[in-house]
């Protein structure tokens, strides 16, 4: 069940309440409004394809944040059987904001990891809105290196504003945590595939993205930064700065699935059903699992030698350049 609405599919939900109004007025009556109903649904369909063709960058960012969207534990209660959660960095402490374990998916094991927003203000807070501390990203590498130890693929999913930017944070080497995972998932002798599943956040996505195959959920987002802080830095003007702003910010830094597809930035964009991926979970789950169990058999072929080097070169192509003189 929908609980949220965004502003541009409003038009959307205007229908979608005349066609429950209409249920509760034919349910146990000897009125049947079943054609009215069918012609309002097929109404609803080509206006949200409609709107879902056409949606903006700053839209895009607005369905990658949606509250109903499916999250990482979601999907690891969808796709994986055997699930066992493993806790803690081994340093510090265990970090809520990342969950991860050893867990089978279509009977393959897998170490799969991820973060997690949380639903409910309690749970938000608790899991620090997905914004990882240090101990989360040495808690992932920890995992990781686990995962390479007994040979199994590592399923990386990425869903996060960034890294958590408090003093502690910084303390405890925030920025020190990252680039260690930088460089040890470059030359991790395991296959690895990461795929965004609604917002890739800085480098608190890129902690989590060094892979041999990278995807994206079709209405998913994977920038340097978020508009609201790209915006902030360029155009405020005495604390002024707006929506107006922020979808500026938001053309302008290329972060859609179709933009870092063309950049050569992602591999493929798994598709969504029409509305996001809230609107039909088990659907998006069932894409995902499409692409991990194809990945995996592509990248498992591979010696772990192999894996390294292309995946070095996978990175080593990113952007192009010109040399003058």
């Amino acid at each position: 069940m929908i609980r949220y609405y965004l502003e541009f599919e409003k038009p959307i939900e205007e229908l979608e309440l005349k066609i429950e109004e209409l249920k509760r007025i034919s349910d146990g009556k000897d009125i049947n409004l079943s054609g009215e109903v069918k012609k309002l649904e097929k109404k609803v369909k080509e206006l949200r394809s409609e709107i879902f063709s056409t949606l903006t960058p700053w839209q895009k960012i607005l369905v990658a944040r949606h509250p109903d969207r499916p999250y990482t534990l979601d999907y690891i209660n969808m796709i994986t059987t055997d699930f066992i959660e493993l806790h803690g960095d081994r340093r510090f402490a265990d970090d809520h904001s990342i969950v991860g374990g050893f867990a089978r998916i279509k009977d393959m094991p897998v170490m799969i990891l991820g973060q997690q927003k949380g639903r409910g203000t309690r749970e938000r807070i608790s899991r620090n809105f997905g914004q990882l501390h240090p101990e989360g990203y040495r808690k992932a590498l920890r995992l990781m290196k686990l995962a390479e130890k007994f040979k199994k693929p590592v399923i990386t999913f990425i869903d996060t504003p960034g890294a958590y930017p408090g003093i502690g944070a910084e303390e405890r080497g925030q920025a020190e945590a990252i680039a260690v995972n930088l460089m040890e998932m470059s030359r991790l002798k395991t296959p690895i595939i990461s795929i965004v599943i609604g917002e890739g956040g800085s480098g608190g996505a890129l902690g989590l993205s060094v892979a041999d195959r990278l995807y994206m959920l079709e209405h998913a987002v994977y920038s340097v930064i978020s508009p609201e802080g790209c915006a902030a830095i360029l155009w405020k003007r005495n604390g002024d700065i707006g929506t107006e702003d922020f979808s500026r910010a938001a053309y302008a830094l290329k972060l859609t699935a179709q933009d870092l597809l063309r950049f050569k930035i992602i591999d493929d964009i798994i598709p969504e059903p029409l509305g996001g991926a809230h609107r039909a979970p088990e659907v998006t789950a069932e894409k995902l699992t499409e692409y991990i169990v194809k990945a995996i058999e592509e990248l498992s072929a591979k010696t772990p030698a192999k894996l390294v080097e292309e995946r070095y070169k996978r990175f080593r192509k990113i952007g192009n350049f010109e040399e003058e003189g």
